[in-house]
């Protein structure tokens, strides 16, 4: 975020007294300067490293956030209101739609290997956007906010939308990391957690500002020390080196999520089964008629007469038969 802020405020804000108000602003500055340099120390880093190609759309994000701040960053230097204006929301909305596709990309590489499982997240997160998109519609339509535009609201709720399947998405990993084999120190997790500690504080400083709790300055300086530690967080993370995936026992539950999704997803056909109904009724009629063949055998005498002919008794032929005749 450049203005991590989900309500402008514009920096000729009254402050308690001067010396306040100017040194509440040059700390602002500066740390909204900062967000842009560790965005380049991290970019740099995931092209070090070739994690661009493992995390293309967080790589996006990082570098989309420089540019946008290459454009609004001057407007508010040369205090063109409506420029800084217009440019920030539509870097707000921007920004909240990579950031959803962010938690996409996470949930994919969380998911990796159990391809059922992907396949029924990745369903899961389109409708998900598509109901946070309709959700913000309605409330903007219905608000009677006379602030902001309707689509300023629409830009609002989708933003703060995100920001709670931001946090989802870490307090589920936090809570099935070892279910799915998932260490704290792969950049999936660390891409989460950053997001998931600029998400929670956000959402904390609005609702003290929108009770009353919180100044608009002082919710400006949160919000953008908040986002420098989620880009601290990143940085550390795309610095450190993560470790295998290893495939342990205490995973076989995931697999068997796997397996049932699986055999859901793709149900045997009902003749599948004939045959192998008909193998066992095969097996079972030839063990049977095996059986009493077995016993006859065991029951015959041990003495069986020899029929095979020797010099002392003359076999019994046709010719004997008609000599006797005679």
């Amino acid at each position: 975020m450049l203005v991590t802020s989900s309500i402008i405020v514009w920096q000729g804000t009254a402050c308690s007294s001067p010396v306040m108000s100017a040194m509440a602003s040059f700390l602002q500055s500066g740390l909204w300067i900062l967000h842009p340099v560790l965005q380049l120390l991290i970019a740099a880093a995931m092209l070090r490293r070739g994690l661009h190609k493992t995390f293309p759309v967080f790589f996006t994000y990082i570098v989309s956030q420089v540019l946008m701040f290459a454009v609004i960053y001057p407007a508010h230097l040369r205090h063109n209101y409506w420029v800084y204006f217009y440019l920030y929301w539509a870097s707000a909305a921007l920004s909240s739609v990579l950031g959803f596709m962010v938690i996409h990309e996470v949930f994919l590489d969380v998911f990796r290997p159990y391809h059922t499982l992907r396949d029924l997240g990745s369903v899961l997160f389109k409708w998900a956007g598509f109901v946070m998109l309709l959700v913000a519609c309605v409330v903007s339509v219905s608000s009677d906010n006379s602030d902001l535009q309707p689509w300023m609201n629409a830009i609002l709720v989708a933003q703060r939308c995100v920001r709670l399947v931001q946090c989802g998405l870490v307090l589920f990993l936090l809570a099935f990391a070892g279910y799915l084999g998932v260490s704290h120190r792969q950049k999936s997790f660390g891409i989460a957690m950053g997001f998931g500690v600029f998400a929670l504080s956000e959402l904390a400083v609005v609702a003290s500002f929108v009770g009353n709790h919180l100044n608009p300055q002082a919710m400006n300086l949160v919000n953008k020390a908040a986002y420098n530690s989620a880009l601290l967080v990143w940085f550390g993370y795309v610095l450190v080196e993560s470790p295998v995936r290893q495939l342990s026992a205490t995973l076989l539950q995931s697999q068997r999520w796997e397996e049932g999704l699986t055999d859901i997803h793709h149900p045997l056909p009902v003749d599948s089964l004939i045959p192998m109904f008909e193998g066992m009724v095969d097996r079972a009629l030839a063990r049977t008629q095996t059986v009493p063949a077995l016993s006859v055998l065991a029951k015959t005498p041990a003495h069986v007469p020899n029929v095979t002919a020797t010099s002392d008794e003359p076999a019994p032929s046709a010719f004997s038969a008609v000599a006797s005749n005679r």
